[in-house]
């Protein structure tokens, strides 16, 4: 599942940022996708870093929120990079259904010609 989970983040940004280079979305879509990725990242390593140091922990619904509006790719990573959230399985599913509901969401809009609403949702 890493090699998977990591390509297909990384597939999944280039063709948002595709989309935006061929102007089929606006670049506002790319710079959601990788803003919300990076900001998941941190809050997954900073989560990491308190659960050695054994303080309060960010909770699960707020990562989960965050995959769920555009933060997944990050995630990806940081439970990759970091080994963080990647063995509880109950997370993990919850986690790829957000995964799953982002990427089905994000397609119908853009490629139902409603991507309009996507750029107002932005």
């Amino acid at each position: 599942m890493n090699k998977f989970s990591n390509h297909l983040a990384v597939i999944f940004l280039m063709t948002i940022a595709s989309l935006a280079i061929t102007e089929k979305v606006s670049i506002t879509v790319l710079y959601w996708y990788v803003g919300a990725s990076f900001l998941t990242f941190m809050i997954y390593a900073i989560d990491k870093r308190k659960a050695i140091k054994g303080r309060w922990r960010t909770p699960e619904k707020i990562l989960h929120i965050l995959a769920f509006v555009g933060g997944w790719p990050g995630a990806v990573i940081a439970q990759q990079l970091l080994r963080h959230k990647s063995q509880k399985r109950s997370f993990r599913f919850k986690f790829w259904l957000t995964v799953v509901i982002n990427i089905g969401v994000s397609g119908w809009l853009l490629w139902s010609k409603n991507e309009r609403f996507f750029d107002i949702l932005l």
